[in-house]
């Protein structure tokens, strides 16, 4: 079989490995351009779910998983033995940190050990995952070798990033710029062929999978350091009494040199607070620290504590002790109108709660409960009753749909972490 023809003519099948935040969405624009795909997990829920048309992604339209399904071109298993179905294969699978905030690239080395003794000759196998520059090279290849697999002979490899911004209505998987490093010259030919049969965006190949996977940290980290720039920015505006958000919108007035970012409790999300530590961790393999990037993770850590700090000055004021005070924290979500919880800044600023003894309940409209990683506890949010009842509301997440007015006009003490009052006036508001 020719791979580049079998790309062409949509003959070839997709394997994806994940079925998650990225390989979900991934597995349905695939299956949307005609090609059949089989999604491999570990979750039987996934499967269950997939296999059924039933939606657990946000970004993923419900409608579209259904006709997939439907139409026989999407299926999920949990049997690798099946990877001699396929000849493409994408491994979106998580790449989480330890502990010890270092790599854990236990999913990906699983994956591969389990997929490589199935696959066939003349694949291409491309891993998704965020992950620190090396890894495609250094994991990947070595477990297709002891299979006997020449890389750029008998299968091509390439790195080739995810770029999923969840509750984005602009930009989706299937119209964001792809990037692709391949191991050889053949495989960014495959590789590119591949994308630019499935996406409606156009796609850049690099030299080297290195370069992709440096790439994508650099994002990440590109953004972080700015956010933390802003976050640091609204500490020292607040002692000075001056308004960081007033502040950002007089310079994004700007129209070249400068791009807005804005301050808030915390980073979340599965990329910023994580990559840029994947690189943190591989500098030192060449001697060196990367200063800037740990101080900005520093600086972005320790928002939940200041956030917690402005309560307690806005209570003390009200003569209310934090530990006396009943509050309502107004949104989980990491971020606005979505359901997803990855690395929330909400956990930081529970613990800071917690640790002053504080009373408090959680409201979001999109999560009905979800598991603090941190300290292993399950939280229930609550309906959005009575907002007297509480003696201050913490904005930690600016959901759309929220009636910022009827809070404002309960007049409670409101500490806004998000600027979503910006448009509202009344004394009771404490912008951060």
């Amino acid at each position: 079989m020719s791979l580049l023809n079998a790309i062409k003519d949509k003959s070839v099948k997709i394997g994806v490995i994940g079925l998650g935040y990225v390989g979900l969405p991934m597995a349905v624009t695939v299956a949307k351009k005609g090609y059949s795909v089989l999604g491999f997990e570990v979750s039987q829920y996934a499967i269950d779910h997939v296999n059924a048309g039933d939606n657990y992604i946000g970004d993923v339209a419900d409608e579209d998983l259904k006709a997939v399904v439907g139409a026989g071109l999407l299926s999920a298993t949990a049997d690798y033995s099946r990877m001699k179905e396929v000849n493409i294969v994408l491994i979106a699978v998580p790449t989480p940190l330890d502990l010890y905030h270092q790599p854990d690239t236990t999913y990906i080395e699983v994956s591969t050990k389990a997929m490589a003794p199935h696959l066939n000759k003349e694949t291409l196998i491309v891993l998704e995952s965020t992950t620190y520059p090396g890894t495609t090279r250094e994991i990947i290849v070595p477990e297709l070798e002891k299979v006997g697999l020449v890389v750029g002979k008998d299968v091509y490899v390439a790195f080739s990033p995810e770029r999923v911004d969840p509750g984005n209505e602009t930009y989706k998987t299937h119209n964001t710029p792809k990037v692709v490093g391949g191991m050889t010259p053949k495989c960014n030919e495959v590789s590119k062929l591949f994308y630019e049969s499935v996406l409606d965006a156009t796609v850049c190949s690099v030299s080297s999978p290195e370069v992709a996977e440096m790439e994508k940290i650099y994002e990440n980290t590109f953004r972080n350091i700015n956010i933390a720039l802003a976050n640091e920015m609204t500490v020292l505006c607040d002692r000075m009494g001056i308004s960081i958000w007033e502040v950002v919108d007089a310079a994004k007035t700007k129209p070249y040199g400068f791009m807005a970012f804005y301050p808030g409790p915390g980073v979340g999300g599965h990329c910023i607070p994580i990559d840029p530590f994947y690189l943190t961790w591989k500098a030192r393999e060449f001697d060196f620290h990367t200063r800037l990037i740990e101080l900005a993770g520093e600086i972005n850590i320790a928002m939940p504590e200041y956030v917690v700090q402005r309560a307690i000055r806005i209570l003390n004021k009200k003569g209310l002790a934090i530990s006396k005070a009943k509050v309502l924290i107004l949104g989980a979500a990491y971020k606005k109108d979505i359901r997803d919880m990855r690395e929330s800044p909400v956990e930081g600023v529970i613990t800071q709660l917690e640790a002053h003894m504080a009373d408090f309940e959680i409201h979001d409209p999109y999560v009905d409960e979800f598991h603090h990683e941190k300290n292993g506890k399950t939280y229930k949010t609550v309906a959005l009753g009575n907002v007297k009842e509480y003696d201050l509301v913490i904005i930690v997440t600016d959901h759309s749909n929220v009636d910022y007015q009827m809070i404002a006009d309960s007049g409670v003490a409101i500490l806004d972490t998000r600027n979503a009052m910006k448009n509202i006036k009344a004394d009771n508001i404490d912008l951060m």
